[in-house]
């Protein structure tokens, strides 16, 4: 099974303008960063210069649709 590492950078501000940071590699390799903001989260893969953008609910609606059941 693969490794995985998330790394993350909180800016020093309310999370209001500003996007947080999620770095994620597997087995050292890097996977991508997904970056949360008020409105919407974004998937960056590797090597890509557009990401893929859900808004909360849709990504609630995946979640429901594609998650595995488990305590928090």
């Amino acid at each position: 099974m693969a490794q995985h590492d998330v790394k993350f950078d909180v800016p020093l501000r309310p999370l209001g303008n500003v996007d947080v940071r999620f770095v994620v590699d597997s087995d050292g390799d890097k996977l991508g960063v997904l970056h949360v903001s008020r409105g919407a989260v974004v998937w960056i893969g590797k090597g890509k210069k557009f990401g893929r953008r859900l808004d909360w609910q849709k990504l609630a609606d995946v979640f429901e649709e594609y998650g595995t059941k488990r305590k928090p």
